[in-house]
């Protein structure tokens, strides 16, 4: 939509291509023809490579591949592998940067590999990190779009909360600010990640504070969180869904309420909004309101799917209301904390769960990390599944009684924190067995594409 993901996937596949082919160039000749061409040997290990490849498709089968194999000059032969774009670093520095010489600053700190002593091997020592920039330097500016009813929004950087940072740039809502009396930004899916995020690391960074965060809620979603039918994308929608069951929404709200907690802890103040579709009722609508502001949230009601901008009225007033509140904001765990302190605070006081536990590959991580002086300043940003609390995908609702896993920590030096890689979930999404591309077409008679929507 704005050219940012190519950018992206320009960039990091330039940082690739310097890594792979200097480790070729290393491999094949000696220290006496680097000199030649102002190369020291950097001595990579091909063992702990830590960046993959990255394209904007959802490619299962490239996750893990073996490149180099067609001789001496096709390249080293190594283990690596893809990744889907937005997972990038590079995706989740244009988020955090604040400006060109921040970018650039960060851009050349980013962590590619280690050398067979341990030493680590950044884009600045591989000379590409200028390049790098390059490809960047028309990305960092926030892309001004318009919505359907012609309000301008600032449509910059993408990154998953699942997977990255899950935040809008702070250069835009630094711009945002300037322009009118409310800025809105946006975090991904819910409090657990894309707030959570918010919260300890993009106003970290930002050194901006805010006044009220909105819980964004449906029916539909607390049905499923209560106990109802699973919910396949591409499947009509059980009758649990489009049909009055109070029970169902009643017994969701539980996994609202975790959210609102959440939120609470910073110090913000909440407000739920109950997005309203035609098959809610007034029942329903009335218990999401009750159990939240039980827990302390104001709550509104918004028919913006019914009524544009006119439906969202209430919420507009609710959120206005709650600004003008007091805030007490305060961060979940200071810069000092250990890592692994960190990552359990997460595990019980955001997701809910007893404790987190740790392969042996991941305490090996955090205790580099922490010994560290530089690496141990990094924030957290954590991996985890979007459609639960907890680890697991399947767990609804608010689970309890489980342990957090964090089976390895990556280190994204140039963003800004170690990344703890928490249950199963991939850098790499998978193509289902009903992709949408089958449905996708193209009129030949008007040259309309078709099957989008």
């Amino acid at each position: 939509l704005t050219g940012d993901i190519d950018n992206i996937m320009n960039a990091h596949n330039l940082m690739m291509v310097a890594l792979t082919s200097r480790m070729q160039h290393e491999q094949n000749n000696t220290d006496e023809f680097l000199a030649k061409k102002n190369l020291t040997r950097l001595d990579i290990d091909p063992n702990r490579v830590e960046v993959r490849w990255i394209m904007d498709f959802c490619a299962q089968a490239l996750r893990h591949i073996v490149i180099g194999l067609g001789g001496r000059l096709d390249g080293m032969v190594m283990e690596s592998g893809f990744a889907i774009a937005v997972s990038s670093e590079i995706m989740a520095i244009l988020a955090v940067a604040k400006d060109l010489k921040d970018l650039r600053e960060r851009m050349g700190k980013i962590i590619v590999a280690y050398s067979k002593t341990g030493k680590p091997v950044t884009t600045d020592d591989l000379d590409v990190g200028g390049a790098m920039t390059a490809w960047m330097v028309k990305a960092l500016n926030p892309n001004l779009l318009q919505t359907v009813e012609g309000q301008p929004v600032f449509v910059h950087a993408g990154p998953f909360a699942n997977i990255a940072i899950g935040q809008s740039s702070i250069i835009a809502d630094r711009i945002g600010l300037k322009l009118g009396d409310y800025h809105v930004t946006e975090s991904g899916f819910g409090a657990d990640i894309g707030f959570e995020k918010f919260w300890n690391l993009k106003c970290r960074f930002s050194g901006l504070t805010p006044n009220c965060s909105v819980i964004v809620a449906t029916v539909r979603a607390l049905k499923m969180h209560g106990g109802g039918p699973e919910v396949v994308p591409g499947r009509p929608l059980a009758k649990e869904y489009t049909e009055k069951n109070v029970g169902l929404v009643e017994q969701g709200c539980g996994n609202l309420i975790a959210h609102i907690e959440t939120v609470k802890k910073a110090g913000i103040n909440p407000v739920v909004c109950i997005n309203s579709f035609y098959t809610d009722t007034d029942e329903e609508i009335a218990v999401i309101k009750k159990q939240a502001e039980a827990a302390g949230a104001r709550c509104a009601v918004s028919r913006h799917w019914q009524y544009g901008g006119e439906g969202a009225q209430e919420l507009c007033q609710a959120v206005i209301e709650a600004c003008d509140d007091p805030v007490d904001f305060k961060f979940l765990y200071e810069d000092s904390t250990p890592l692994k302190k960190r990552i359990e605070l997460l595990a019980t006081e955001v997701y809910g769960a007893d404790g987190a536990s740790f392969s042996d590959e991941a305490l090996k991580k955090i205790e580099m990390i922490d010994k560290d002086p530089e690496l141990s300043k990094l924030g957290t940003c954590m991996v985890k599944t979007h459609l639960s609390l907890s680890h697991d995908p399947t767990l609804k609702g608010r689970p309890k009684g489980f342990t957090f896993p964090v089976r390895d920590v990556l280190i994204y030096q140039g963003a800004g924190f170690c990344v703890p890689l928490g249950g199963t979930i991939k850098l790499m999404p998978g193509t289902a067995s009903d992709p949408a591309y089958r449905r996708i077409d193209v009129d030949v008679e008007t040259g309309q594409v078709k099957g989008l929507f």
